[in-house]
């Protein structure tokens, strides 16, 4: 787990309306996807600042060693002159879950769980069209109330804005979302500084820990 960033002791049942997961790095694992994602935007960088693969990758590397908020891939593409809706729509014409990513059983498990007591949620960087397609590979197509993407905002997390927003339209109190991500600085640190709790996971196996708040 990461480095203190988890709530210890998860909070008491009791006192949580809902679950707001992440979803890449979250509810799954694969490098292979991830390597896809990096090479989309690598090549949409070189395109756009007219460079080679390899300068282009540099420059996307220093202008993530640059942020403040993580270092995530969309406010680096933003930072170098590129857009959003562009790096997505190259996203999902690049990206392929459909060969890369297998079922665990126990995710659609856990979360079906889950949902016999809290209404979950789904807050993602990525594109509706994506983020879809790596839900129907992962067997969670359904379990979510509502499903929050880039698309909703045009703005990456972290934004204290969508999170004060999101946190509205679930009409939740923010002790009463929990939010479930992989990464504290992007998923996890603006919520957590409203009085969210929150809880890092990094593998299946932390994630599955979840359990225990179903009992």
């Amino acid at each position: 787990m990461g480095d203190g960033a988890v709530t210890s002791p998860l909070p008491r049942p009791e006192s949580l309306k809902a679950i707001v997961f992440d979803l890449d790095g979250t509810l799954y694992r694969d490098d292979r996807l991830g390597e896809e994602v990096s090479q989309s935007a690598i090549r949409y960088v070189a395109a756009l600042r007219q460079v080679g693969m390899a300068e282009a990758e540099a420059m996307l590397q220093r202008a993530r060693a640059k942020s403040g908020d993580g270092g995530t891939l969309s406010r680096a593409v933003v930072a170098l002159g590129g857009n959003l809706p562009e790096m997505h729509r190259r996203f999902a014409l690049d990206i392929h879950p459909e060969e890369l990513l297998k079922k665990d059983e126990r995710v659609p498990k856990l979360l079906k769980l889950l949902a016999t007591r809290f209404q979950l949620y789904l807050y993602t960087n990525n594109n509706r069209d994506l983020s879809g397609r790596i839900m129907a590979q992962l067997g969670v197509t359904g379990l979510f109330r509502d499903i929050f993407t880039i698309e909703d905002y045009w703005l990456p997390k972290p934004d204290p804005k969508l999170i004060t927003d999101i946190l509205t339209k679930i009409d939740a109190k923010p002790a009463e979302a929990l939010f479930v991500g992989d990464r504290y600085e992007v998923d996890l640190s603006v919520p957590k500084s409203i009085g969210c709790p929150v809880f890092e996971t990094k593998t299946v196996e932390e994630l599955l820990t979840l359990e225990q708040l179903a009992h």
